[in-house]
């Protein structure tokens, strides 16, 4: 499987973005996807996550303000991202798994190369 992210760029504070993960591959062995970032000099966390059924989680730090979604004919996971603030600056990674989890590095198969997210004060 491989993952493809596009759509990070340099963002105002207070601006949105949408990030786009295209998937390829033996995709048929993906379940959960989610959507994680690493700051420098800070660890990589989850920040979106999404069941094959659609279920979806996300931790405080960007719940009402990310919005994660799926578009299993297109193969694409999606991250709408609004109210961004320079906190959200990151590298963002798509992510999928073949199990029914993807909120913990473990449960992750398969990474993306990445996206850079920026957002100015």
């Amino acid at each position: 499987v491989q993952l493809v992210e596009s759509g990070g760029g340099l963002v105002q504070a207070g601006g949105s973005l949408r990030l786009s993960c295209t998937a390829s591959g033996s995709i048929f062995s993906i379940n959960a996807m989610g959507w994680y970032r690493q700051a420098p000099g800070k660890e990589r966390e989850l920040v979106a996550a999404i069941g094959s059924g659609g279920s979806t989680y996300y931790p405080d730090s960007v719940k009402g303000r990310f919005t994660i979604s799926r578009d299993n004919a297109k193969n694409t996971l999606y991250l709408q991202m609004n109210i961004l603030s320079p906190e959200d600056t990151a590298m963002y990674y798509c992510a999928a798994a073949t199990g029914g989890s993807s909120y913990h590095e473990k449960d992750i198969d398969y990474w993306g190369q990445g996206t850079q997210v920026t957002v100015s004060s």
